[in-house]
């Protein structure tokens, strides 16, 4: 398959359908949850969107499908290109109903992100990026050319920690804003704020797209107990501890 613009429109075109399928179970009064082995929640609409998706996928590519609903195949793929999907990252957000979730759609090569889209379904807004060609919002190429000295930083809604705030302290970040699901990566790839550390269990599928849309404008994201990049495919799917920042930027 080819990676290229017309690849996107068709990932767009998927999540769109997707993301119509989360905001129908988003509208409705009391929305049912359950949890999963790991006591994480998930609704109907984690599984409708799953659904349209890997329909989707299969529809253009012959690419083995990883998703947070079916990862039990995870180890069972020794392949070299696949997709890692979170159908709906940010699911206590979506409960909550503040509007701060998306959907995640990322193409693997060689253990890293080639191809990578975040669309959040209440906004019908999306980001997107190839490797070697860039990160866009829609059509508007973007990149972090900030040099803010007064640091901004970014947690996680639901997902903050003790050892995140010992981070923003370290890093003299006193201003620290929060946002649920993977939008955080995009508001760092926007240069909107500068650092997001991550001292709390993720996933593969909640980062994928994220790191590529990072890379591609001028950030990076760094695995905190190796100090090198985040990879994929490395034998479990849970991810090490992590900070996003730009790259022109170190860290304490």
């Amino acid at each position: 398959m080819d990676i290229n613009k017309k690849t996107v429109k068709k990932l767009v075109k998927i999540s769109e359908e997707a993301s119509a399928e989360i905001l129908k179970v988003y509208r409705e009064t009391n929305i049912k949850k359950k949890k999963k082995a790991d006591r994480s929640p998930f609704t109907l609409a984690d599984l409708k969107s799953e659904a349209v998706i890997i329909k989707g996928l299969k529809n253009i590519s012959n690419y083995p499908i990883i998703s947070e609903e079916n990862y039990k195949k995870y180890n069972k793929y020794q392949t070299k290109d696949y997709w890692l999907v979170d159908p709906l990252d940010g699911t206590k957000d979506f409960l909550a109903k503040n509007g701060e979730f998306a959907i995640n759609i990322a193409l693997i090569r060689n253990h890293l992100p080639v191809l990578g889209l975040i669309y959040i379904p209440v906004e019908k807004d999306y980001y997107w990026a190839i490797k070697g060609e860039g990160a866009y919002k829609k059509q508007k190429r973007i990149y972090n050319r900030s040099k803010r000295k007064n640091l901004i930083g970014i947690t996680s809604r639901f997902y903050r920690t003790h050892e995140d705030e010992l981070f923003f302290k370290k890093n003299r970040i006193n201003k620290v804003i929060t946002q649920g699901s993977s939008i955080k990566f995009c508001k760092i790839a926007e240069g909107l704020v500068d650092m997001y550390p991550r001292n709390n269990g993720s996933k593969e599928w909640d980062v994928a797209a994220g790191h590529l849309i990072l890379n591609e404008a001028g950030c990076k994201i760094i695995n905190l107990k190796t100090k090198k990049e985040l990879s994929y495919h490395k034998g479990s799917i849970k991810n090490d501890f992590f900070v996003a920042l730009r790259n022109n930027l170190e860290f304490l």
